[in-house]
Formats: C-alpha cells, structure tokens, sequence
C-alpha cells in the first residue's frame, strides 16, 4: 500500500529529514535538450537564428542521441549554459577533460 511523503515524514528524524533535504538539493537535474530550451523560455525559431541555422536544423539536433561536441557546445552557449565533460570513476572521483575546450565554435548540425 502507497503512504503519502506527509505520514512518512513525520516518523523520521530531524537528521534524517535534514540529510534528505540536501540530497535532493544536490541531486543532478536532468533535461532532454528540448526541455532546457523550453526552461529557458526559448523557442526553436530564436535559438535557430541565434546558430544561424533553419528551426528544422534545431528540431532535428533535439532529437539525436549522438552530435559532434562542437555542436553540443554551441547549442548550449546558445542557451545561456557551458559544456563541461568530465569523467566519473567509481567511488566518486572526477575528472574534467580539457581535450575539448578549444574547439571552434562553429556550428555543424550532423
């Protein structure tokens, strides 16, 4: 049987409910590319011509599951935001690659 959040709270302790607090706060928010555009109050058409694309250059870049960095960079500079790619062992460890950081900001739509 479900139990509302309300009737659970209530049984943990102050620590307890702290330690949820921020880890909720810390957990990583994720988005589709498209969701952040929206968050950001952007249309398809604005950020298209902020790239100097056609808007069916920027449908089709929200549906890819793979692109060039250089694409994913510009796209999210267009957005207000900064690609950082980093790598993530086990235990917590990570790593921020740089290979990546002069690349041109041109953008390819592939």
């Amino acid at each position: 049987m479900a139990h509302k959040w309300q009737d659970v709270r209530h049984r943990l302790s102050p620590e307890a409910e702290a330690r949820i607090r921020r880890e909720v706060q810390l957990a990583p928010v994720i988005m589709r590319l498209n969701q952040l555009r929206e968050a950001r109050n952007l249309t398809q058409t604005s950020l298209a011509e902020t790239l100097g694309v056609n808007q069916g250059a920027v449908s089709k870049l929200e549906k890819r599951a793979d692109m060039y960095v250089s694409t994913l960079r510009a796209y999210l500079k267009a957005v207000g935001a900064e690609l950082q790619i980093r790598a993530v062992f086990p235990g917590g460890e990570e790593v921020v690659i740089e290979q990546f950081e002069d690349l041109a900001v041109g953008v390819e739509m592939r």
